[in-house]
């Protein structure tokens, strides 16, 4: 059997009283799209900045394609090929989407000291970021201000940059946040074509899209993960479905 591509052993990550991590363990396989779930407060985001190297664990391992990773920066686990956004956007709104993106191919090729000279006038720089742009689906808005495009625009733009460091594992903290109904079904299609070429972790909300795109769900509760499965187990695990009664059961958990 293959080696996974992420290995999570045992990790752990304490706020004071707070336990946001408790001894979470997973492995992820090549070109799986993976769903971490969980009420509000259940350490899902903990758990990618943990991943992404943003957050140091107090306790326990990463292994990324072999590579123990735990102790790394995040510039060296995004040259190995992690690559995550975030569940609040943080783009230039003054630049353009092809300058946004540039600057993540520009950061990611080791220019970050030449930050702001190089980005708009190295014809490397601009195609890489072209083509992530066209990957999402939005090449035609490559020239318009962050500032006048659409919070939806914004999530694809995001991606966009991550694609533009080539990743080998996507990390994505709620891509469907504060979407509307037509940006959402755009996001959904470019994650279903994502998920045919890169390995996934997902954190959603929505539970929709969890279930229609996800190989394997994890949930997690008070930073324990509860149950690992195939949708459909995790589905009719009768511990998932108490840790989503109140605000997540009306979501539709069971009607999905």
């Amino acid at each position: 059997m293959a080696e996974p591509l992420l290995q999570i052993e045992g990790l752990n990550k304490r706020f004071g009283g707070v336990i946001a991590s408790d001894n979470v363990t997973l492995d992820i396989p090549q070109r799986e799209l993976h769903a971490v779930i969980g009420p509000n407060g259940a350490g899902k985001t903990t758990l990618i900045g943990q991943l992404a190297g943003e957050l140091a664990p107090d306790a326990g391992r990463i292994v990324f394609a072999g590579h123990d990773i735990t102790a790394l920066p995040v510039w060296r686990r995004s040259l190995l090929g992690l690559a995550r956004s975030f569940q609040i956007t943080s783009l230039f709104p003054d630049f353009t989407a092809l300058d946004n993106v540039a600057l993540a191919v520009q950061a990611h090729a080791g220019h970050s000291f030449r930050f702001w000279k190089a980005v708009r006038r190295e014809p490397e720089l601009r195609e890489s970021a072209r083509a992530a742009l066209k990957r999402v689906g939005m090449l035609d808005r490559a020239g318009i201000a962050v500032s006048r495009l659409s919070h939806g625009e914004h999530r694809q733009i995001e991606i966009a940059m991550a694609l533009a460091t080539t990743p080998r594992l996507l990390l994505l903290d709620e891509p469907m946040a504060g979407l509307g109904p037509n940006e959402s079904a755009r996001m959904l299609a470019l994650l279903r074509e994502l998920k045919r070429e890169y390995t996934i972790v997902l954190i959603e909300h929505d539970m929709e899209t969890v279930f229609a795109l996800a190989d394997r769900i994890s949930v997690q509760v008070y930073g324990r993960v509860i149950a690992t499965g195939a949708p459909e187990a995790i589905r009719e695990n009768a511990q998932v479905r108490q840790a989503y009664l109140g605000e997540n059961d009306a979501a539709g958990l069971g009607h999905v």
